[in-house]
């Protein structure tokens, strides 16, 4: 076994391509093996062993600069850089990450768990190193899914341009997350499907070559000539035009080649992009037949049939916004589906089914998303932007200017709202409410409930006076009863779910469930508190705010999201505004940092949001409270 051996990537110049081959072989079982347990990126990493591989036998890392596009591709790469031993904390609290993670080891010298960032990334590295002088490789690997992205366009022009010495990997499997769409996957397929391409591009070399250099008119006639053969023999020279020198495709399950490529590329002085081939899944039968089921495994998994290992629960919330949404677009001919290439992620899948015309997916373009609802509202449809909030940041600027400015009647089914588990800092979803709260024209909801997400659904549909969000938890649903007939909730009311004296919690969407919680073990204390479900967090209940006031209620808000910019920062806002300078209120959030990866109890837990420190909260606001009205007393 050669795998248990591997402590650094230099160990690997010391093996032969069978050996490599066999290497291949050991990592794909290793992964299959742990991901079993853990869960994880499973097929996305099958399908790049060969290509991390090759990165590692022909470069010098972390000298040599490897970047890698979200980074959930790069287990391979942990693997090779002496981090096996940490597999089976992958994913786990304190444990692995998922992603590149640059404190984790030298050799990660860029993280993301967004996409289409590599190359801006590689262009930045190779300036540095220019600026600097120094004359280490960079190497950026996307895959065809990220290259979709809007920011990846931004950047191959600008290399282009620049003709800064850097290769560009494209990871060709065909597919994101699920099967990519638009024009530059059509293009790709057509250089894939043309078996000719590599000889013709050769032979035209070739030609070219033998013509002797007998002056400058007739070399501009053999420039021409290269031209108009390049168009009749190759299916697409977009990378050239751009100013790559274009090299593939290749297999990228092919040690030889690829490692023969990649020498050929660092020969080149300029940019370079390398087209390899690879299949999602590789080596796993289940993982190749069905890479989208396979993309991100959540659950254990029997190695020998695939079968999944789902724990027995209630379903997902976003399960019950897609059969939700299917219920009002059997109602409603303008209901459209919008999502950036996360149509089973985001719930979409039966929708789509039912409504194909009706289903739309950009690809990785949430920015182009958010401005084509825009539109679509426009003309009188009433599209719905199905999008993970930790995704939807990267579409701030057209939510603003596109969508709101406009008051544009976009619905935002906002899904992994809060903390997400596993995926960790990069992808929790805690930021929405600050960066849209503050936007003029907004409606922003958030349920305690499955039962009322069904409803907040039907009040967005009805609403005609500008956009209008509803977000909702990576939570399993908390199994109430559901009512058949759905109806709109009035717009900025909130709700009281327990009554109490004194003391409220004013909480939002799977804080409610906990404020009760509370509520409950205070009432042993002899502590009365209100739970109070503020499911309108953009407008706020200016009336009940006022009622909690005037009647010295103490209050605690309580949520799951930034602090800085959330619920409770309005609700101190509104306050000031009001002039209402007594009022007792304390806020109950995520403090000012990144919350790493865990399950979401450990989340809630690393950052206070737990039955005790709740209960310890409305302790403090009792003495406070007990102490002021001693010191009135004795005033008095």
């Amino acid at each position: 076994m050669l795998l248990p051996n591997i402590k650094h990537p230099k160990q690997l110049m010391n093996l032969s391509v069978n050996e490599l081959e066999d290497l291949a072989v050991q990592i794909r079982n290793f992964l299959i093996e742990k991901l079993s347990v853990t869960g994880g990126h499973l097929a996305p990493n099958l399908g790049v062993v060969e290509l991390t591989l090759a990165l590692h036998y022909c470069f010098d890392s972390p000298r040599d600069k490897m970047i890698f596009d979200v980074g959930h591709q790069a287990y391979v790469h942990k693997i090779l850089t002496g981090r096996m031993d940490q597999f089976d904390t992958l994913r786990k609290y304190k444990g692995l990450c998922g992603f590149v993670k640059r404190s984790e080891s030298e050799h990660d010298v860029w993280e993301a768990g967004h996409s289409s960032t590599s190359l801006s990334a590689a262009m930045g590295m190779a300036m540095a190193r220019d600026l600097k002088g120094e004359n280490n490789r960079v190497i950026a690997m996307i895959g065809d899914g990220a290259l979709t992205g809007g920011m990846a366009f931004e950047a191959l022009n600008h290399i282009g341009h620049e003709q800064k010495k850097l290769i560009v990997i494209l990871n060709d499997n065909e597919m994101s997350i699920a099967p990519n769409v638009g024009a530059m996957h059509n293009y790709l397929s057509k250089i894939r499907s043309d078996r000719f391409y590599l000889r013709a591009k050769d032979e035209v070399e070739m030609v070219l070559k033998k013509i002797p250099a007998i002056g400058g008119k007739l070399a501009k006639t053999a420039e021409k000539m290269k031209d108009s053969l390049k168009y009749m023999m190759v299916p697409g020279v977009l990378f050239e035009e751009l100013g790559f020198t274009y090299l593939g495709p290749v297999d990228g399950h092919d040690l030889n080649k690829l490692i023969d490529t990649l020498n050929q590329a660092d020969n080149v002085d300029g940019p370079v992009l390398v087209h390899a081939v690879t299949t999602k899944g590789k080596g796993y039968r289940p993982a190749e037949s069905d890479s989208h089921k396979w993309h991100g495994v959540s659950t254990p998994y029997k190695i020998e049939s695939g079968q999944m290992l789902k724990a027995v629960g209630n379903p997902m919330y976003t399960e019950v916004f897609g059969q939700t949404l299917i219920e009002l677009g059997e109602q409603d001919k303008r209901i459209v589906a919008v999502t950036p290439a996360m149509p089973g992620g985001s719930g979409l899948i039966p929708f789509s089914k039912k409504f194909p015309d009706r289903m739309i997916d950009v690809g990785i373009a949430e920015q182009h998303a958010a401005t084509l609802c825009a539109a679509l509202a426009m003309e009188g449809m009433k599209p719905v932007f199905a999008v993970y909030s930790t995704f939807m940041q990267r579409a701030y600027d057209q939510i603003v200017h596109d969508i709101c400015r406009h008051n544009a009647n976009v619905m935002f089914a906002i899904d992994r709202a809060g903390f997400v588990g596993a995926d960790g800092e990069t992808h929790q979803g805690v930021y929405d409410v600050a960066f849209m709260r503050h936007i003029p024209n907004i409606v922003i909801m958030m349920p305690k409930d499955e039962n009322e997400l069904r409803h907040m659904m039907k009040t967005a549909l009805d609403y005609n006076e500008g956009p209008i969000a509803y977000r909702y938890p990576r939570n399993n649903v908390r199994g109430v009863p559901m009512d058949t007939e759905l109806v709109p909730i009035p717009i900025g009311t909130w709700e009281i779910v327990r009554p109490g004296e004194g003391y409220a919690i004013l909480a939002s969407g799977p804080m409610v469930q906990l404020a009760e919680e509370t509520a409950e073990q205070l009432k042993r204390e002899g502590i009365s508190v209100e739970v109070v479900n503020a499911r309108f967090i953009k407008p706020l209940d200016g009336e009940m705010l006022k009622n909690l006031a005037e009647t010295g209620t103490s209050m605690l808000v309580l949520e799951e999201v930034s602090q800085a910019g959330s619920m409770g920062s309005a609700v101190l806002e509104y306050f000031a505004e009001q002039g209402i300078h007594d009022a007792v209120v304390s806020l109950m959030g995520i403090e000012d940092r990144f919350i790493e990866h865990g399950s979401i109890p450990q989340q809630r837990e690393e950052v206070g949001l737990t039955l005790e420190s709740v209960c310890q909260e409305i302790r403090k606001l009792k003495t406070a409270r007990t102490a002021e009205l001693g010191k009135r007393s004795f005033m008095s």
